[in-house]
């Protein structure tokens, strides 16, 4: 499989993008990846990057977008932040990825059992990620069950997957919000905004 070009890029839809990462997915899944030498293609997007995709997924390290999408060198951007939450600084790289690089999707990437909304649940404190786990308390107060507050916490497992399900949610309207320039095109066509869920205990993902 060859990198891509600024031609293959052009050809790539919206829709296609999406289709290329279920497929990438699905094959991460069956463990049968696709046959490339990334030295090549290395050597191939040495005199630019033509990405068909941009994803904004959590820092958890069993969450790498290029290997759970079986994406290769040039094929994708990843942002990675605790929480796969959006701020000014990760807004500006992804409106650089999708306005001047050319992505045709942006992929707000979740994850089940994710350690930073644990920590939300549980109000945890710790220096400067006290600040980062406020951005996804607003998905906690959202997710109104259970109502029992001795099960709203990181030791409920279906609770803490509520709230990143919402958390995802939140940050697609964030970015939307936040983005002129990214909600303008999604508005007109250019670029899709899709919110995912990766199964840390098979591999899967899930799009909304």
């Amino acid at each position: 499989m060859k990198a891509h070009t600024k031609e293959t890029q052009a050809e790539i839809t919206p829709d296609i993008a999406i289709q290329l990462l279920k497929e990438g997915n699905n094959r991460f899944v069956k463990n049968s990846k696709a046959d490339r030498d990334l030295l090549e293609q290395v050597s191939d997007t040495s005199g630019g990057q033509y990405p068909f995709a941009t994803v904004l997924s959590c820092i958890d390290s069993r969450v790498s977008a290029e290997l759970i999408f079986d994406q290769g060198v040039g094929d994708i951007f990843s942002a990675r932040v605790a929480g796969n939450i959006v701020n000014e600084d990760l807004l500006g790289s992804i409106e650089f990825a999708c306005k001047l690089a050319g992505t045709k999707v942006l992929v707000i990437l979740g994850h089940t059992a994710c350690g930073a909304v644990k920590g939300a649940c549980d109000d945890a404190k710790l220096g400067n990620l006290t600040i980062l786990l406020d951005k996804i308390k607003p998905a906690v107060d959202a997710v109104a069950e259970p109502s029992d507050a001795s099960l709203r916490n990181s030791k409920n497992i279906d609770f803490v997957n509520e709230v990143a399900a919402k958390n995802i949610e939140l940050t697609i309207e964030n970015t939307r919000k936040m983005s002129p320039v990214l909600k303008e095109m999604e508005d007109s066509g250019d670029i899709k905004i899709v919110g995912a869920m990766y199964d840390i205990s098979t591999g899967s993902v899930n799009f909304y």
